[in-house]
């Protein structure tokens, strides 16, 4: 008889914090299914590095999340292909940072369409699997700007992680007793999202951490694991940050 291997499907998994979430789970024995939009490239190199390194189940699925459509038939291939989805994390995120003068309505709507409904939308999909089943794990990925760090160069990413926590409680409410929903709020992570930011920049930045260092995605992927495992089995509701310790 072969034991139950647990699927977890994250989102924008080919690079970054993702990625980075994907090995996690793949070293704790999960099949996962790697979504991207646009990173195919990374998304194969990562499959056949999960597979080599770990012996699970990887299924790549290209979907932009802020499409329904698309959404709906992911979800659909994921559990045709593996037939149960016991963890999501909601990763997929975007940011357009610009001064305030040069936002635009149309980059401010594309980055609420993808953290924020992007969310939401998968979310809705997911659960309904997970509802019939009566359990699952739910880990939204915000940020500290949504929180308490604000920077008006990211003024419309700091409102979409704020939307991330506020759907974060509601869906708690809406999937209890079945669903445990809970939601990581990084600060500051060593990916390729903030690999052109100025060096006197990041040295000014890290002076606010009593860490004084950006996070590797391993860390922050370490404590979505932990919301995902059997030992987080009575958190619900929750935002942990994991900043390092940030001061304003």
């Amino acid at each position: 008889m072969s034991s139950y291997v647990k699927t977890v499907l994250i989102t924008g998994a080919s690079r970054g914090l993702g990625r980075a979430c994907a090995i996690k789970f793949a070293s704790k024995n999960y099949n996962i299914v790697v979504n991207y939009n646009n990173s195919y490239d990374e998304a194969v190199n990562l499959k056949k590095e999960l597979e080599n390194l770990y012996h699970v189940e990887v299924l790549i699925i290209k979907a932009d999340i802020s499409i329904e459509s698309e959404v709906s038939k992911m979800v659909e291939l994921a559990i045709s292909k593996l037939g149960h989805i016991d963890c999501l994390v909601n990763n997929a995120g975007i940011a357009i940072d610009t001064t305030f003068e040069d936002k635009t309505v149309a980059n401010f709507r594309r980055i609420i369409d993808v953290n924020l409904i992007g969310t939401f939308l998968v979310s809705k999909y997911v659960s309904k699997y997970m509802l019939n089943c009566k359990k699952g794990k739910i880990i939204n990925i915000s940020s500290t700007n949504g929180i308490d760090t604000y920077y008006p160069y990211s003024l419309d990413y700091d409102a979409s992680k704020a939307g991330v926590i506020s759907l974060t409680h509601n869906l708690a409410l809406e999937f209890a007793p079945y669903i445990n929903v809970n939601c990581v709020a990084p600060g500051w992570i060593n990916t390729d999202m903030n690999k052109n930011l100025d060096k006197d920049y990041i040295d000014e930045e890290n002076s606010k951490i009593l860490l004084s260092r950006f996070a590797n995605p391993e860390e922050i992927a370490n404590v979505v694991f932990f919301l995902a495992s059997d030992e987080a089995s009575y958190i619900n509701d929750s935002i942990i940050k994991v900043d390092g310790g940030h001061k304003c």
